[in-house]
């Protein structure tokens, strides 16, 4: 166990910096918006569920590419893993791209459903087009990512998400403002800079990618033919699992909507600002799951249940301190953040609740990952929905209904504590059982061979 830790934070370490930066920017990203007034804002956050939809169909994409290039690659299957870096990033790109098509073309149904009203749909119609092209930008740039991460290498996607961050932070007040005699593009400033920086990001990591020779350019149909069926058994429930989290924010922003607007602007903030807090989750959820699929390969289970009590044990400590920090210190990071006296004030309620709880949230999300990394994906789907539709959002409906925002933001936190508690069990009890499944096969394969 002292091995691991210090291994485990090397993997983890470049990656924490890189997604910091990452979510980094967004979070200043809203907040550069946020000077534009209270509705350009809103019309922002309305985006949010949409865009979390598009990350939870590339990040469950990337959970199978990095399962199993990792167990082929802990199987000695050099040649496989080629094939299957290539196809991911062909198939994973067309995909993306039509999900993005099929969110433009059914704009106005959604967000008039979301509750946005014909001029914040307007203001949104403005910042879609470059908001769905930095998002097919960003989910290539992902899957690059993941096959770096699937070869053990972390601290390359760690740089390139802090060089693209930096452009994004460059570009936001010059695009969004503007410069001189030039009034700047405004909401839509924001989606060209992200696009932008995705850009630059793709153009200088693809030659290191061909360098390292981790691509094929021959077998990939008859590959195809036969990854397809275990590549959507990983990615099928993985990215059902990541797809639930954005419908549930489209039901929370629902729900908030008809608290105002000033609620929806300041969930918003909310929303970039949690991202931001579970930066080290985020991390560990992409180094730990190669790392625990090389172990899955190798039937390592001493080995995997350590790394989980590790994991789970930083998480756990680490949210739990900054939650309450954050918390103690709400009212002036909403100050810093907001921009409006309305949406200020609406935002520290939001985090003095919500921020502690994401220790909770951080179990959850770390059990998700690991379940899919070692066989278990079914599992850890009905986790995540467990976690959604049984614990956060009744909890956020209920206290919304009681006591407006203060009582939403009471719920979501209860919510958050309860899945925790649950995936916790959950996890002990899976591990448990594989473990002692791989003695009792170890036991008849030792007695066959005497």
């Amino acid at each position: 166990m002292s091995r691991l830790g210090p291994a485990l934070w090397r993997q983890t370490w470049p990656m924490t910096i890189g997604v910091l930066a990452l979510l980094g920017f967004q979070l200043v990203d809203s907040a550069f918006v946020a000077r534009l007034g209270t509705a350009p804002l809103a019309a922002q956050s309305f985006t949010f569920p949409l865009t979390f939809l598009i990350i939870g169909v590339q990040v469950g994409l990337g959970i199978a590419i990095a399962a199993l290039i990792s167990r082929a690659l802990g199987a000695g299957e050099i040649e496989r893993t080629r094939r299957l870096g290539s196809l991911v990033l062909m198939v994973g790109g067309a995909i993306i791209a039509l999900l993005a098509s099929m969110l433009w073309w059914a704009q106005s149904p959604i967000f008039s459903r979301l509750g946005a009203d014909a001029a914040t749909r307007e203001l949104i119609r403005h910042y879609w087009a470059p908001q769905l092209l930095a998002a097919w930008l960003g989910a290539l740039l992902y899957f690059v990512y993941s096959l770096f991460r699937a070869h053990g290498d972390t601290r390359l996607p760690g740089k390139m998400m802090v060089i693209t961050s930096l452009v994004n932070l460059l570009l936001d007040p010059l695009l969004i403002f503007g410069f001189g005699p030039w009034q700047g593009l405004g909401l839509p400033g924001a989606a060209w800079a992200t696009a932008i920086a995705f850009a630059s990001g793709l153009l200088l990591i693809t030659k290191r990618l061909l360098q390292n020779d981790w691509l094929a350019c021959s077998g990939l149909r008859r590959e195809l033919a036969v990854s397809t069926r275990p590549f959507v058994g990983i990615a099928g429930p993985a990215m059902i699992s990541q797809l639930m989290p954005p419908l549930a924010a489209m039901l929370a922003v629902s729900v908030v909507a008809s608290l105002g607007e000033s609620s929806v602007a300041a969930w918003g903030l909310a929303s970039r600002l949690e991202t931001l807090a579970l930066v080290v989750v985020l991390a560990m959820t992409m180094s730990l799951p190669p790392w625990l699929g090389r172990c899955y390969g190798a039937g390592d289970w001493t080995q995997i249940r350590q790394l989980v009590r590790l994991a789970l044990r930083l998480v756990v400590g680490w949210q739990l301190a900054l939650g309450i920090i954050l918390a103690l210190f709400s009212p002036w990071a909403a100050e810093l953040l907001a921009g409006s006296p309305d949406v200020r004030d609406d935002l520290a309620v939001l985090i003095r609740f919500l921020l502690p709880s994401y220790s909770a949230l951080g179990v959850c999300m770390l059990v998700v990952s690991a379940g899919n990394a070692l066989g278990w994906p079914l599992r850890a789907m009905l986790m995540s929905m467990a976690r959604l539709f049984l614990c956060y959002l009744p909890f956020l409906w209920l206290g919304a209904s009681l006591a407006g925002l203060p009582g939403l933001a009471i719920g979501a936190a209860l919510g958050n504590v309860l899945a925790g508690v649950v995936a916790w069990q959950l996890m002990r009890r899976m591990l448990a059982r594989s473990e002692a499944c791989s003695r009792y096969e170890s036991k008849l394969l030792s007695r066959e061979r005497t």
